[in-house]
C-alpha cells in the first residue's frame, strides 16, 4: 500500500511539475502563420509595424476613419489580427479608425507570449498612437492587457469584452481539478487594475459564455464601479464565448461606437 501512494505521488508530482513548466503552452494559443496584406483583408487599412521597449518590431494593421477617436484592440489568447478582421471591418464602418494589434508570437510576429511581454506589445501599440484619443478594446485575455495599459497610460475610454476577474479564475473553469492559482506564474489580475482606472468602462459579455462565465464579467464591472468613470454592463443573450456576435454583433459595435460618441465631447 505504502508502495503504491509512494508512486501515485511521485506521478502527481511530476505531472505538477510539468504543468508548471509548459503552462503557457495552454494559456497562449497563437497563430503564428504570416498574416496576408492589410488591405487584402479590410479596404483600406494598411499593415503598420512597431518597436516594444525590449526591442521587438511587431507587425499590425491600422484602418483609418473619420471619427477623432480610435479604437486599439487586443486580442484574445487564440489566433492572430486576422481572426479580428469582422471586428475592425464594422468599426471602420462606422467611421473609427482601428489598430488591430498582434502581440509577440501572433500572426508572424516574433518572440514569445508572457504576461509581461503583451504588456510591452501593448504600450508599443499605444505609442505608435501618438497624441490620438483612443478607446482600449480587449477581448478575454486581451481584457487583462488593456486593463494594465489604462493604469500607466489612461485612455479616453475602456470596453472589456468577456473579462474574467484573474487568470486563475477563468483557468480554474477550465481545470476544476487543478490548484491552478497557486501554478500560475501570469496572472492579469484585472479586477484587481481595474478598481484604479478613472475612465469610463464598458464590460460586454455573453449570456452562454461557458469559457469565461457572466459572473466573472459581472464581476469585474463591480470591481470597475469606485473608479469613477463610470461602467455601464452589456449583456448579449444566447451568445458564446467564441460567438460572431461577440465578435462584430450589432450589440457590441453599438456599445463601441456609444463610447467613443460619449469620450469624443468629453
Amino acid at each position: 500500500m505504502a508502495r503504491t501512494a509512494l508512486v501515485i505521488v511521485a506521478v502527481l508530482v511530476l505531472l505538477l511539475g510539468l504543468l508548471w513548466i509548459f503552462q503557457r503552452r495552454l494559456i497562449y494559443l497563437p497563430d503564428g502563420a504570416q498574416v496576408p496584406p492589410a488591405g487584402q483583408v479590410i479596404p483600406g487599412a494598411r499593415d503598420v509595424s512597431f518597436t516594444t521597449g525590449d526591442g521587438l518590431t511587431l507587425g499590425a494593421w491600422y484602418v483609418p476613419g473619420d471619427h477623432d477617436v480610435t479604437v486599439l484592440v487586443a486580442g484574445g489568447n487564440a489566433g492572430n489580427r486576422l481572426h479580428r478582421a469582422p471586428l475592425a471591418r464594422a468599426l471602420a464602418a462606422r467611421g473609427l479608425p482601428v489598430l488591430l494589434m498582434d502581440y509577440r508570437g501572433y500572426g508572424g510576429n516574433p518572440g514569445a507570449p508572457t504576461e509581461e511581454g503583451l504588456r510591452l506589445d501593448a504600450l508599443a501599440a499605444r505609442a505608435f498612437l501618438g497624441d490620438a484619443r483612443v478607446v482600449y478594446f480587449g477581448e478575454s485575455l486581451g481584457a487583462g492587457v488593456v486593463t494594465g495599459l489604462a493604469r500607466e497610460r489612461p485612455p479616453a475610454g475602456l470596453v472589456l469584452r468577456s473579462p474574467f476577474t484573474d487568470l486563475a479564475a477563468a483557468g480554474q473553469v477550465a481545470y476544476p481539478f487543478l490548484p491552478v492559482r497557486a501554478l500560475l506564474r501570469d496572472r492579469f489580475p484585472v479586477a484587481e487594475h481595474i478598481a484604479d482606472v478613472r475612465v469610463p468602462v464598458v464590460v460586454v459579455y455573453g449570456a452562454d459564455d461557458t469559457i469565461v462565465p457572466p459572473r466573472l464579467s459581472k464581476a469585474v464591472a463591480e470591481a470597475a464601479g469606485p473608479g469613477g468613470g463610470g461602467v455601464t454592463t452589456v449583456e448579449v443573450p444566447g451568445a458564446g464565448h467564441n460567438d460572431l456576435a461577440l465578435l462584430s454583433g450589432e450589440e457590441l459595435i453599438g456599445a463601441v461606437v456609444e463610447l467613443a460618441g460619449r469620450v469624443r465631447g468629453a
